[in-house]
């Protein structure tokens, strides 16, 4: 009996504490893109050309985010920065959408310690996560859920298609 309770006990507070730190990262995640819609922290590499940003960030970060232009879409790159999310320096891409704009926190997927699994709405914006074998995505704007979800699935995509498998 004992034994079986303590099964239980360990496994409900292993749970909440996974859900707990994907709630921490989350918040930690929309914190950071409100924090970006201050003057002058939206980018520290401003430009379209995803041959400028993907370069800047190296040095500066221990990976090499993929960054896609999104432009023909709807979704033009405006730039990237570095921004701290989960006790580790991530990548941070902006793309706009009419007057919206929408931040993609990218990092390698081997450092979570939550698995990001919920989609949700905040403080009035929208929070898509997925990772990928390479990549923990975090997705994040006040863009309508239906025009983020087009977007997220275009990072998806782009993702696919410049991931090299593995043998």
């Amino acid at each position: 009996m004992a034994a079986s309770l303590a099964v239980v006990a360990v496994g409900s507070w292993t749970l909440a504490r996974r859900d707990s730190d994907s709630g921490t990262l989350a918040d930690q995640v929309l914190a950071s893109h409100i924090r970006s819609l201050m003057p002058g922290h939206l980018t520290d590499v401003l430009s379209s050309d995803q041959h400028t940003v993907k370069p800047w960030f190296n040095g500066r970060l221990d990976f090499s985010p993929p960054v896609s232009d999104f432009a023909g879409r709807g979704y033009p790159l405006l730039g990237g920065r570095i921004d701290y999310v989960g006790g580790r320096a991530v990548a941070a891409l902006v793309y706009g959408r009419r007057q919206h704009l929408i931040s993609v926190f990218v990092w390698p997927a081997g450092r979570d310690r939550a698995n990001p699994s919920a989609i949700g709405s905040r403080q009035g914006y929208h929070v898509f996560p997925w990772i990928t074998p390479e990549y923990t995505y975090w997705v994040v704007s006040d863009l309508g859920v239906a025009e983020l979800q087009d977007f997220a699935h275009l990072v998806q995509q782009a993702d696919s298609a410049v991931a090299v498998p593995t043998r």
